[in-house]
C-alpha cells in the first residue's frame, strides 16, 4: 500500500468515524490522525478475532471500525 493511499484511507475513515460518533468531522489533519490510529486499532482487533479484510474497501472498513472504537474510548474517558 502506498503512503498516499494510506493517507487517503485515513482521512476518509477518520471523517466517517467523526460523523458517526461525534456528529461532525475533525478537520483534515484531525481526521487523518483519527483514521491512522483507527487503522492500527482496527488491524489489531481484527487480528485478535481472526478476521481478514480484503478488497478495495477492506482497509477502509478496518480503519473505520478502529476509529469508532478509538473515539468511543476517548469519549468514555472524557466523561469519567
Amino acid at each position: 500500500m502506498s503512503i498516499l493511499y494510506a493517507v487517503i484511507i485515513g482521512i476518509i475513515a477518520g471523517w466517517l468515524a467523526g460523523l458517526f460518533v461525534k456528529g461532525r468531522g475533525f478537520g483534515m489533519l484531525g481526521n487523518l490522525v483519527v483514521g491512522i490510529i483507527g487503522a492500527v486499532i482496527g488491524s489489531w482487533v481484527f487480528g485478535l478475532l481472526g478476521i481478514n479484510a480484503y478488497g478495495s474497501f477492506g482497509p477502509l472498513i478496518t480503519a473505520f471500525i478502529g476509529a469508532v472504537l478509538f473515539l468511543a474510548l476517548v469519549k468514555a474517558m472524557k466523561h469519567a
